[in-house]
């Protein structure tokens, strides 16, 4: 008489396939020690330290000493003692700080700029408001729909002294920032594309492979009269060509819904986005050359694209995180790619300015394709 349910076939089952896992060190490091190691650096990343650093614009067209005048925010400087230091790039930058213990202390460097050069910063993202001084009062420059830069205001005012100085519709203060190049939007949808590149190469190269050679798809092609090298190309070309319409249609949206806009060179915006595309693709041929374990391979994935993601400066500028860190940042291929779309869409640059870091971008995808060419494995 059969049995509804053996409890031993179960267990045995059970067993089996726990024997199978803790075999593989692969599957227990992607499964276990990475998302550990991930929450150990993130909760370092954001919970270690609250403290606040904001850059503000000052604009002046000529330098000028802290010292009592007529100037308010001079004036300011003096009674508040602010640290005045010289940038490596000869900017004057006064430093104040605002002690509080329990939500962190608030670090602001107003730098004194003219206002081509505070423009330019903040579409970069490496500041959110500018400050001018007229006719012994101050105005703000900032995107309104940007809540870094409204907390930023409301601290600042407060700072200044002046209770009139509300957010609210129609302050004569307030001059907000609403042209192409200076919003949010325009910050943001540049890294998208470099995100998109990115995580497209990378899950439709890299998985595809590994997952066709875990099902034994690879060992049938290797029996055809087939070099590895146009394989990969073939992957490749196709990947490309998805992105290129991928990339326009997000363009296309953000273009009608939002008014996006093209301000430099088109031809050099295609030559930074096409290296990109040859960078990413090198490393996700390296990625998958060997491994036939699907585990692996989303580990080696999220390994390379998720730092990245968050380090690289799509969602927010990566000049928040501490100065240190930005030469490491500012090497990442992605940190690249979405610097280069982005200098060409709001900051009107052409090849000249895209030039190294497409060869660096190309050089790096060339170098990891072969390497990972060389090594490749069918089965």
């Amino acid at each position: 008489m059969n049995r509804p349910f053996r409890y031993r076939q179960l267990s045995q089952l059970i067993l089996a396939h726990f024997r199978q896992i803790i075999r593989e060190p692969g599957v227990l490091f992607w499964g276990i020690i990475f998302p550990i190691l991930m929450s150990l650096g993130l909760g370092i990343a954001f919970t270690k330290k609250a403290d606040v650093f904001r850059d503000i614009a000052w604009i002046q067209e000529q330098k000028v000493q802290a010292g009592p005048s007529g100037s308010v925010l001079e004036n300011f400087l003096v009674t508040h003692q602010a640290k005045r230091v010289i940038d490596t790039d000869g900017t004057v930058c006064y430093t104040i700080i605002l002690p509080d213990d329990k939500l962190g202390n608030t670090t602001f460097n107003i730098r004194v700029m003219d206002w081509q050069k505070a423009m330019l910063l903040l579409k970069r993202g490496n500041l959110t408001v500018i400050l001018e001084e007229k006719n012994g009062k101050i105005e703000y420059h900032f995107d309104p729909l940007n809540p870094d830069a409204q907390l930023i205001y409301l601290k600042l005012s407060s700072l200044f002294g002046n209770p009139s100085l509300l957010l609210r519709q129609g302050n004569p203060d307030i001059r907000p920032l609403t042209i192409t190049g200076t919003r949010y939007i325009d910050f943001l949808v540049p890294g998208l594309i470099a995100m998109g590149v990115m995580m497209s190469i990378m899950w439709g190269i890299s998985y595809e492979i590994i997952d066709n050679r875990s099902k034994k798809l690879l060992r049938r092609m290797v029996a055809t009269p087939m070099k590895k090298s146009h394989y990969l190309i073939a992957l490749i070309t196709v990947r490309i060509g998805m992105n290129f319409v991928e990339s326009g249609l997000l363009f296309l949206f953000t273009w009608i819904a939002f008014g996006i806009r093209v301000q430099g060179s088109v031809p050099a915006l295609i030559t930074i986005f096409m290296a990109g595309n040859i960078a990413f693709a090198g490393i996700a041929i390296l990625m998958s050359s060997h491994t036939a374990k699907t585990e692996i391979g989303n580990g080696l994935i999220n390994l390379v694209s998720m730092p990245m993601m968050v380090l690289s400066g799509i969602f927010f500028s990566y000049h928040n995180f501490p100065e240190w860190s930005l030469s490491i940042i500012r090497a990442f291929p992605l940190t690249m790619l979405a610097d280069g779309v982005r200098s060409v869409f709001i900051e009107g640059a052409g090849f000249a300015e895209i030039t190294i870091p497409s060869l660096v971008l190309t050089s790096t995808g060339i170098i990891f394709f072969l390497a990972g060419l060389k090594i490749f494995r069918w089965h």
